[in-house]
């Protein structure tokens, strides 16, 4: 006889923090014939909210939409923002690219050798320069040009795109156009982005030229998610890599990559098996 290995699931929420949480969600599970496999949770004290991401595994009548219908009530009644996955779903990522390809090299990499379970529908860039890329891991590539005049044009045209592919997750991975408010708010929670972060920080043109002049003995990056507020929203991982007194402001950059591909392929990973839980202008990430 063929074994089967049993349904596994994830369920990650918040709500107010109050008695009666964890036990409610193990009764409900108990009852649904599910045994969990691994718990985590944490109370914020200074927001009263309480976070738990539960790894289980079900009996094998009962599906993923019955369950997520049954337990309906139970988030009702401590008001939970809730997701209730099959741990075989397979998230779907639209990444967003202009030229540099470290980062989306280093996630394609992962997804190829099977450390990345996620899907990409498509690859959208305002240039071209990374289409073979694209076209060499069997990914559509679509062009989407953008000037000032055609900005709104371009966005209307990706979150078509996004609304078509049922995407789940949106990645800029070092897609360097800043989007519209508009499409930071229909995104929220929902698009990731990388960039560089120094002590200090440095900003406008040559940022690591900028680092070099100041002689920084540290680089990194940030990875959070997209908000209206440029590169000021929740953050979800942080890189940072020690350098020498003897870099080049070339060596500097190669550096910052590597913390910039690190931080992001973390971010993704950890965001895809519901690990990330918003938090205000912060967020709860479970390891």
């Amino acid at each position: 006889m063929e074994h089967t290995q049993p349904r596994q699931v994830i369920l990650s929420f918040s709500c107010e923090d109050t008695i009666g949480i964890v036990h409610a969600v193990s009764g409900f599970l108990v009852s649904h014939g599910c045994n969990i496999l691994a718990s985590q949770q944490f109370s914020d004290a200074s927001e009263n909210r309480f976070f738990m991401r539960v790894q289980a595994t079900c009996a094998s009548a009962i599906s993923v939409s019955d369950l997520k219908s049954a337990f309906q009530a139970s988030a009702a009644a401590f008001g939970m923002s809730w997701t209730l996955i099959d741990t075989t779903y397979r998230p779907r990522v639209a990444l967003m690219v202009s030229k540099a390809e470290h980062c989306l090299n280093d996630l394609l990499f992962r997804w190829r050798a099977g450390q990345l379970k996620v899907d990409f529908p498509f690859i959208a860039s305002n240039h071209t320069t990374l289409q073979p890329l694209a076209e060499a891991n069997g990914i559509p590539f679509i062009h989407i040009p953008v000037t000032p005049g055609s900005k709104q044009e371009a966005e209307a045209k990706l979150l078509a795109l996004i609304t078509e592919h049922q995407v789940d997750l949106t990645v800029l991975a070092r897609y360097m156009q800043v989007l519209s408010d508009d499409l930071c708010r229909e995104l929220v929670g929902k698009a990731i982005n990388i960039h560089h972060s120094f002590l200090p920080g440095f900003k406008g043109a040559k940022p690591y030229h900028q680092a070099f002049e100041r002689g920084v003995k540290l680089v990194g990056a940030t990875a959070h998610y997209v908000t209206a507020e440029l590169d000021e929203g929740p953050i979800i991982e942080q890189e940072v890599l020690r350098v020498g007194h003897d870099f080049s402001p070339a060596q500097l950059a190669v550096t910052g990559q590597d913390a910039e591909r690190l931080a992001l392929s973390r971010a993704v990973q950890w965001h895809a098996e519901q690990r990330v839980l918003l938090n205000g202008q912060r967020t709860v990430v479970f390891n």
